[in-house]
């Protein structure tokens, strides 16, 4: 006989696929095979198609496609004999699915096999509905169901019930017709239907509100006493599984109960006494025993408030947690974070425990625990809480450090009782693993010692301690250098000494030292040596003795191939060299920052600003605060707590409008250090070049500008890209600095009050383009401008077109102009609507960083 025809026998087949050697030889043999079922299939061959439909299921077990065999399996269902039906119902629920058309044409034949008087046959079929039935299906075969639930032997009710399963899922409208009939078979004593039972009376009660409450009123006591008698019952050898009587049931009823229970509470104390019964009897030194308690543990703790019943639920966890098995305990840990939000006092005396899982050597235990621990901590314990957590971050495996660490940070931040013990433990933690820390908190612990002006001292004092012996540590590196850049003074001169420390000696090169080795660290980050360039600045004017050294490492940097470094280097020894009598100014302290705010920013609640119209605005080092020009106003580029400059003032409105310090303080600082060049050191300011001396006015092309002392100008000076604003100049002008070569004059213009003036906003040979601005009332934050075009030559133009463009937090809205024609010697006219939605908000570099054109981290305009 050909090893390959139909005749082969299956143990043969699986013979010959199983000794090949190799994908291709088992591809081979299966390809053969497939071709002598395709071709018997062709024959009709009602001999051996039992056994090429048997083929077929173990080829597809195997991967391979066998869809061709389907109609095999509807004609061996439609046979008479037994043996025959169950290879085809067989291969009906291996080979088919639901999605199947062809299920459409064995529904008829389901409908007579439910109807046999042979009893396995009619197993047969509820078995293969309960597994393939589609919704079509069950609509044409619940009569026949809901009939065999009723039927003589129970393992043709057992199946019905499990077929009646599928069918609710399927069709939730047949719910109603299977209450009756479910609620009846929860009095069988054959644990097989009652099972079945039970899970088909859970089903409905979770698709059907109305099967809920009859099975509540009607069968909550039976199933008490059900369960009451079968945890009570005598050894039964049938049923026991390690010393216990059919944990599987157990189970079941416990969670039946569990969803009658749930926010009912009289079904709640109906089963309260059984519960404690099973919570107190059930052994726990086996694994059935510990499934039973489990699922008693979630019964408790979903069913209404019974406070003794849950301490003793929450107890059961804790014993879970003692457990050798890592899947108890994991479970249990499960179970324990839904249970604190019941009963958190209870979950509180397993605190112990609980810790010692966070150090357990499976990861997914330590990850679940340590989640535990988070939601666990308050006031009272978070420093027995946090110490135990950071004693642990010194050993713990590399891997688990960082979910170790951001939950330590948060415990601290959220519940330190005082800053002193909030900075102690933030040193700590950057000291141990400063590596993982993520920059917001640092930023954050920066925030909490430049608020907290008492422990300057103490802090920098400690700084410098973990330094000697945590440098590697980048974190702690950035916030060390930080505090020695701003409180370096305070270090040396021990200021601020509190009783708890220990006096300290450092020199002011020792703290050079620090700051030196910190920048030269191979290590170092760009972030970390920009901070550290700056610190030296600072440093280089309350160490004098020092300066020299200080210049010497800053000019190192002049060459580097990183250009933030290059250029700060480049901008500090021209301060520190050609500057002196005005960098002690430049270099104060930075401000205190607004603490509330970045609470508020981390928290999602404000936006990305650094100063909003209720708070503080933030000032100059010299603590002048900054006038806000006419136009600056109108445009509501500024914070709306800003002053206005007077008329008087003199200071010229691009000046303003720039943000360059025209206060009379300033003015008196800077006046007689005028440039002896006679150029307008506003356009050398922004590196445009000289004005035209035979027009005697100073134009400046927005888009150039990159640098300004007021923020909100300088971010928002793109919103009339392309266009130059012109003014003429005076004898009179007013003195402006340039940061880093001196001062020069710049020309002032006349400010009528509360008038805003027009501006010249682009003037050539042939067009001049002049703004009119003004403000509508009770809307501060839109200004409408009026725009004129003005033909200044003899040729008239056509087809005219305006466009603007602004920044992403203004909104433009362009009305069409007066004509489309510009006649010689004519104009027209176009308004626009400019609203601000930042209205009043900082954005950009605010005015610390200004004053050496950088962005130190963190900085109120980062925070």
């Amino acid at each position: 006989m050909n090893p390959f025809s139909s005749g082969t026998r299956l143990r043969d087949m699986i013979r010959a696929i199983r000794a090949c050697k190799t994908a291709a030889e088992e591809r081979a043999v299966v390809r053969k095979e497939c071709a002598a079922i395709r071709a018997a299939i062709n024959e009709n061959d009602n001999d051996y198609r039992h056994r090429n439909l048997a083929k077929l299921m173990f080829i597809h077990m195997l991967g391979y496609p066998t869809h061709f065999g389907q109609m095999e399996c509807l004609k061996l269902i439609a046979s008479p004999e037994f043996p025959e039906k169950r290879i085809g119902y067989l291969g009906l629920m291996l080979l088919l699915d639901e999605r199947q058309e062809v299920l459409m044409l064995v529904t008829n034949s389901l409908k007579q096999d439910l109807n046999h008087t042979n009893q396995y046959i009619v197993g047969l079929a509820l078995c293969a509905l309960g597994n393939i039935c589609s919704a079509e299906m069950a609509r044409d075969l619940a009569p026949e169901v809901e009939r065999l639930l009723q039927f003589r032997d129970p393992n043709i009710r057992k199946k019905a019930a499990l077929c009646s399963i599928r069918i609710i899922k399927k069709v939730p409208d047949l719910a109603e017709n299977f209450i009756n009939p479910a609620t009846s078979l929860l009095r069988e004593k054959h644990h097989g239907v009652l099972i079945t039972g039970v899970q088909l009376c859970t089903d409905l009660c979770k698709i059907s509100t109305e099967a809920l409450e009859h099975i509540r009123k009607k069968c909550t006591d039976g199933l008490v006493r059900t369960l009451k008698d079968l945890a009570n019952s005598p050894y039964s050898p049938e049923y026991d599984i390690a010393g216990i009587t059919d944990p599987f049931l157990h189970i079941r009823l416990l969670k039946l109960l569990r969803v009658l229970g749930e926010g009912n509470a009289d079904a709640s104390d109906t089963m309260n006494d059984i519960l404690a019964q099973v919570a107190t009897k059930t052994e726990s030194n086996k694994v059935a025993g510990n499934a039973i308690l489990y699922e008693c543990v979630q019964t408790i703790m979903s069913i209404e408030d019974n406070g003794g019943l849950r301490v003793l639920a929450i107890n059961i966890l804790g014993r879970f947690l003692s457990n050798r098995d890592n899947n108890i305990r994991y479970v249990a840990l499960n179970m324990l974070m839904k249970a604190v939000t019941a009963d958190a006092q209870a979950v509180q005396r397993h605190r112990a425990t609980i810790i010692e899982c966070v150090k357990d050597s499976d990861a997914s235990i330590r990850k679940r625990a340590l989640e535990l621990v988070y939601v666990l901590v308050n006031e009272t314990n978070v420093k027995p809480l946090a110490k135990e957590l950071i004693d642990y971050l010194e050993v713990s495996d590399l891997d688990f450090r960082e979910d170790l660490t951001a939950k330590i940070c948060s415990i601290v931040a959220k519940y330190s009782p005082e800053k002193i013990w909030y900075i102690d433990q933030m040193l700590k933690v950057l000291s141990e693993a400063g590596n993982f820390v993520k920059d917001e908190v640092w930023y954050a612990l920066v925030v909490v010692i430049s608020n907290a002006s008492e422990l300057h001292g103490y802090t920098v004092r400690a700084l410098y301690r973990a330094f000697q012996t945590s440098a590697e540590q980048e974190t702690l590196v950035r916030v060390t250098v930080w505090c020695i850049g701003e409180y370096g003074d305070m270090l040396v001169n021990n200021v601020g000494m509190l009783d708890i420390e220990d006096p300290i000696t450092v020199t002011e090169s020792d703290a050079v030292d620090v700051i030196e080795i910190a920048i030269k660290r191979h290590a170092s980050d760009l972030t970390t040596k920009a901070m550290a360039l700056v610190a030296l600045l600072k440093l280089s004017s309350r160490f004098p003795s020092c300066s020299e050294r200080i210049k010497e490492i800053i000019v190192q940097f002049k060459g580097s191939f990183v250009l933030e470094l290059q250029q700060r280097a480049i901008e500090f020894s021209s301060i520190i060299s050609k500057h002196q009598n005005i960098r002690s100014t430049l270099v104060e302290r930075m401000p205190v920052l607004d603490e509330a705010t970045y609470i508020g920013r981390r928290a999602g609640s404000l936006p990305g600003a650094a100063s909003t119209p209720t708070a503080p605005s933030f000032n100059l080092p010299n603590g002048v605060a900054k006038p806000v020009a006419p136009l600056v106003d109108l445009l509501d580029l500024s914070s709306d707590d800003a002053p206005a400059p007077s008329s008087s003032g003199g200071g010229d409105i691009l000046q303003d409008l720039l943000g360059v310090d025209l206060s009379p303080a300033s003015q008196q600082s800077v006046a007689g250090q005028a440039s002896k060049s006679g150029n307008d050191v506003l356009l050398d300011l922004l590196s445009i070049g000289s004005p035209s001396a035979e027009s005697s006015s100073s134009t400046v092309d927005i888009l150039s500008s990159n640098s300004s002392n007021k923020a909100p100008v300088s971010s928002s000076l793109d919103g009339l890209s392309s266009l130059s604003l012109s003014t003429k100049t005076t004898s009179n002008a007013a003195p402006m600095m340039n940061l880093l070569d001196g001062f020069a004059p710049s020309p002032p213009t006349e400010n009528n009050g509360s008038v805003y003036p027009s501006v010249t906003a682009f003037e050539s040979s042939s067009l001049r383009l002049t703004f009119n601005f003004s403000k509508q009332p009770g809307n501060p934050q839109t200004t409408v401008i009026q725009a004129t075009f003005m033909n200044l030559s003899s040729n008239s133009y056509t087809d005219f077109v305006f466009q603007a463009a602004v920044p992403k937090f203004l909104q433009l809205h362009l009305d069409p102009a007066s004509s489309n024609t510009l006649p010689a010697n004519g104009s027209i006219t176009q308004s626009l609507k400019i609203t601000n939605s930042q209205h009043g908000k900082v954005d950009g570099l605010c005015n610390y960083c200004f004053t050496v054109n950088i962005c130190v981290l963190p900085c109120p305009c980062m925070i």
